[in-house]
């Protein structure tokens, strides 16, 4: 009885032991895991930070410029357009277009042929989304890549360009109160002049600043990495021109017809020039009757 109690009591404390460990297993794995997917969303919000960062006191003109490889250029053109929508945004230019690899035409028949075109489609966009936005716009386009192939992402600090700005209206201002007080003459006409011109210029720079700042610039180039093919039904022009390229018999009468109108042109062209073949027969009459009187002469002699 003794001996039973010991066994039961050592087999208890093996249980013991053996459900500690698999506790502590089963923590170490939950607290592997949840760091895993504490990394993960960390990665996941830092694929835009760059894009969505703010600093109290300072402002920034954000620029992407990015590069990806979609499944469906098309369908991916337009996820993008609505997407701008949603956020605000517009399309200030979209080139969508097809290269072409390679070409080539196929006879299917005497007068049918199919032309086979590999192409490649590919689009090339120039938006502008709201800069606040410009983080969630880059998240949403970069779940329809299969391969990113760059993206560069650009905050241009333009706080000081902002203060610079202000002291310079500032300045136009306080100038133009000191020419107000000047004596109307041609200098004061000229300041007047020179100042609103660098009123003008100053104001466009302002607007520029502002509209930079709302609106941040996105360049988008996306292609399909797969190619396709096209089969086109076209007529096969080889057997149309071998088709009309000759027909025996009519081309044997109009060369019976063309050597006739040869020989009537060039009977009428001899009754035209007959006088010149008059002198020339005259000439020649004259230069055998010559010929054979030389032939003549010597014998004669002899």
């Amino acid at each position: 009885m003794k001996k039973f109690k010991t066994n039961l009591l050592a087999i208890s404390l093996v249980a013991i032991s053996v459900i500690s460990c698999a506790k502590h297993e089963g923590s170490t794995m939950n607290m592997e895991t949840s760091n895993v997917a504490t990394e993960a969303k960390m990665v996941s919000d830092s694929v835009s930070v760059a894009a969505s960062q703010t600093v109290e006191g300072r402002k920034f003109v954000k620029t992407a410029d990015v590069n990806m490889e979609v499944k469906d250029v098309y369908e991916s053109s337009i996820f993008i357009e609505k997407k701008l929508q949603e956020l605000k945004g517009f399309v200030t230019s979209s080139n969508l277009n097809a290269r072409v690899l390679s070409e080539k035409t196929y006879t299917t028949s005497d007068e049918n042929a199919m032309l086979v075109r590999k192409f490649q489609t590919e689009n090339s966009m120039q938006v502008r989304v709201p800069s606040e936005n410009l983080g969630q716009f880059l998240t949403f386009i970069n779940d329809k890549k299969v391969f990113l192939n760059s993206r560069i992402i650009s905050a241009e600090d333009v706080t000081n360009n902002a203060k610079i700005a202000d002291l310079t209206n500032a300045k136009l201002a306080q100038s133009q109160e000191v020419i107000d007080k000047m004596k109307n003459d041609k200098d004061k006409v000229d300041l007047i002049n020179q100042n609103l011109s660098e009123q003008q210029s100053q104001d466009v720079s302002n607007i520029t600043l502002a509209d930079d700042l709302k609106y941040s610039s996105v360049t988008i180039y996306i292609q399909e990495p797969s190619i396709k093919t096209a089969e086109i039904a076209v007529v096969n022009t080889k057997g149309v021109d071998q088709k009309y390229q000759m027909n025996f018999f009519y081309e044997l009468k109009n060369a019976l017809q063309q050597g006739f109108y040869f020989i009537q042109t060039f009977v009428v062209g001899l009754f035209a020039i007959w006088p010149f073949l008059l002198i020339l027969g005259a000439g020649f009459y004259f230069w055998r009757k010559r010929r054979k009187l030389e032939v003549t002469s010597p014998k004669s002699e002899e």
